[in-house]
């Protein structure tokens, strides 16, 4: 299997994952993505300056993953990935606000540096909380509770091929970098023109095999509704579990628990 198919079976692990049977893996998928949502709104709440006061929402993350047993390494190799974007964001800000607003001993620390490292700390926040949401519920699960919760199906189900078309892309793509290597000897050289006519290919193969697996669906019944093995039930547990950690979100919002501590820490020290 070449990198195209290994990457594809990575990125379809998590819905293997979702399949745990841990008390967080039971509960409402409605649950954990309400949860989640006001998780990440709060976090990106902050001011474009604030990094002490989002180092306590890593309590959210840390827990779920060890109450949950999802693989930590996993996760993060998912979070390197992409945090190429999140670099790209912020990388000029140091270079645009070069105002001292901190200063550490006698080395000053601009506003642009600052700002860099809070879009770095919302970034792996919201980023990871996203990835353990589809970890924990699977893509299906979190598809199937936003139709629950009002959004308009036919947005739910683009969404849902979108997702799964990922996966009829990959496989194509595939087909056609071991075929082109087959044809090449292993060559690993492309020009530009090879490259191009592979893309069109590649588009055209797509949207052929996507139309035929669509039909498959519709001679198996499907009509717009997302069927799950496991149904969605409302206690007193998914209740808890929303309330519970939305008023630790509000609480860590509005007091800087890391600020306090070390207030307190260097007043004991003196």
């Amino acid at each position: 299997m070449n990198n195209i198919g290994k990457n594809s079976f990575d990125i379809g692990y998590m819905d293997t994952l979702a399949l745990g049977d841990s008390s967080l893996h039971r509960l409402d998928p409605r649950a954990k993505l309400i949860t989640t949502l006001v998780f990440i709104v709060t976090v990106l709440s902050f001011g474009k300056h604030t990094v002490s006061a989002m180092l306590p929402f890593f309590i959210y993350p840390i827990v779920l993953i060890s109450l949950s047993g999802l693989p930590s390494r996993y996760l993060m190799k998912k979070l390197l990935i992409v945090s190429p974007f999140a670099v790209l964001v912020g990388i000029f800000n140091p270079f645009i606000d070069r105002e001292i607003i901190y200063y550490i001993g006698s080395i000053g620390i601009s506003g642009g540096w600052v700002s860099f490292l809070s879009i770095l700390l919302r970034f792996v926040l919201t980023v990871t909380a996203a990835l353990i949401l589809l970890s924990l519920t699977g893509f299906n699960a979190v598809c199937a509770s936003l139709m629950k919760l009002g959004l308009p199906r036919p947005f739910v189900v683009q969404l849902l091929f979108f997702y799964r078309y990922i996966f009829v892309l990959t496989d194509e793509a595939e087909r056609m970098e071991r075929a082109r290597s087959l044809r090449a000897f292993n060559s690993e050289a492309m020009n530009i023109k090879i490259f191009v006519s592979l893309i069109g290919h590649l588009l055209l193969r797509t949207i052929d095999r996507a139309e035929r697996i669509y039909l498959a669906m519709c001679c198996r019944g499907f009509d717009g509704r997302i069927r799950m093995i496991r149904k969605m039930k409302r206690s007193y547990k998914e209740l808890f579990f929303v309330i519970g950690w939305s008023l630790l979100f509000i609480f860590l919002r509005n007091y800087n628990i890391t600020l306090k501590l070390g207030q307190a820490f260097t007043g004991v020290i003196k």
